[in-house]
């Protein structure tokens, strides 16, 4: 993308398709004015991310951007700071009212940040904007989907290229550094943001073998012991060998929008039951896929799911083995683990422009993990479209 001074990258007709339904939910709440300061949420607004907060005015329906850096900004709606303490200075300056009733991101900002933006904006009510947020960002524009399904196209290219990147005698760490190298040398931006507490992972989680059934801190759908103690995730320099299988979850960032893909692997001939577990996965995604139309209620797609596996008897090793992950499908975008989430006791009802992946996978003792995972997009005329394809049989290396 050429450089740009414009704070604001998205197009006018974008920017609204964005900012209304925020300024309509805070109306509907009596919140007067919502700061926003995390990355992930000034990049959904802005297109770029910046040092500073954005202003969202429900009263006149507007947005401001208050800049500390970078110091070359422009554009109407730019305004610059060096401490949060001169935002109502400068508003004031501008005639921006701020109101009486101010939201902030209490979910993704220190306890420090919101108490500092709190006293900033006393003797103003202060309450929390990151739900209004979440709600808004789980329903992609048109503009947003073309971005994930251009992120899709090129992580697609890179996974039919994984069985020749292999060679005797790799470990799995030699094999994600090939995938990473092809995934880089394609344009991905390598950058993985994570939703969620304490959520941490590089560019690719590859497990082989049994080290899938390691369990993890993290809320992954799998594991892996990890090369080291500080991201204890992922593969961990295991050797790759026949009858086992190497699952590959790799970054999906291409445009700033990621797709999530999941893809099996083997050298030589696995358990028939690991076979099996497979194609249960894949029927579970292309069920669910058909099923989940707008309307749809999360928390029955996931019992959908469970009755599959019950079907074919593999609950034992259902989303995990040793430690079983309570989810099967969760939103993306800009960020993994997005509205909605495919859970027991998920409240989300699809709607139409949802971008949704689904990962029903296994871990079978002595032969490692199994199943695919496809990011998809609720449409409003038949089944979920999927945005990442490659094949999804298992293939041998």
């Amino acid at each position: 993308m050429p450089r740009s001074n414009n704070t604001i990258l998205l197009s006018d007709q974008e920017l609204s398709l964005r900012l209304t339904p925020i300024v309509d939910m805070m109306r509907n709440d009596e919140i007067d004015a919502a700061i926003i300061s995390d990355n992930a949420n000034i990049f959904y607004l802005t297109g770029r991310v910046i040092d500073g907060y954005l202003l969202i005015d429900s009263i006149d329906g507007k947005m401001w951007a208050f800049v500390r850096r970078p110091s070359d900004m422009t554009g109407p709606s730019t305004l610059f700071i060096r401490k949060p303490e001169d935002i109502p200075v400068i508003a004031t300056e501008n005639g921006i009212i701020i109101g009486a009733k101010v939201a902030l991101e209490r979910e993704n900002t220190s306890w420090s940040a919101c108490e500092r933006l709190a006293k900033v904006f006393e003797p103003r009510e202060i309450c929390n904007i990151d739900g209004i947020i979440r709600r808004a960002r789980a329903v992609k524009t048109p503009a947003e989907i073309k971005l994930i399904a251009a992120s899709g196209i090129r992580q697609t290219e890179v996974y039919r290229k994984i069985p020749a990147l292999y060679q005797p005698g790799m470990s799995d760490i030699d094999l994600q550094i090939e995938i990473e190298r092809q995934l880089r040398m394609a344009g991905c931006l390598g950058q993985f943001r994570i939703a969620g507490d304490s959520m941490e992972l590089f560019m690719a989680n590859i497990l082989t073998g049994d080290n899938a059934d390691n369990p993890t801190p993290y809320d992954f759908a799998m594991g892996g012991h990890g090369a080291h103690p500080s991201l204890p995730v992922g593969a961990d320099g295991s050797i790759i060998k026949r009858g086992h299988t190497v699952m590959v979850d790799a970054n999906g960032n291409f445009t700033g929008y990621m797709t999530d893909m999941t893809r099996v692997f083997a050298l030589g001939k696995i358990a028939d039951e690991a076979v099996r577990a497979h194609e249960c996965s894949r029927r579970i995604c292309h069920t669910l896929a058909d099923e989940a139309r707008p309307g749809a209620e999360a928390k029955k797609l996931y019992e959908r799911a469970i009755e599959i596996v019950r079907e074919e008897n593999l609950e034992e090793y259902f989303m995990g083995h040793r430690q079983h992950a309570g989810f099967i499908g969760h939103g993306l975008g800009i960020q993994i683990n997005e509205s909605p989430v495919i859970a027991p006791r998920s409240r989300d009802i699809l709607q139409v422009g949802n971008v949704i992946a689904l990962e029903p996978k296994f871990v079978i003792p002595g032969t490692g993990a199994v199943g695919i995972e496809n990011t998809y997009v609720v449409t409003d005329d038949g089944p979920m479209k999927c945005l990442t394809n490659a094949p999804e049989e298992i293939l041998a290396l």
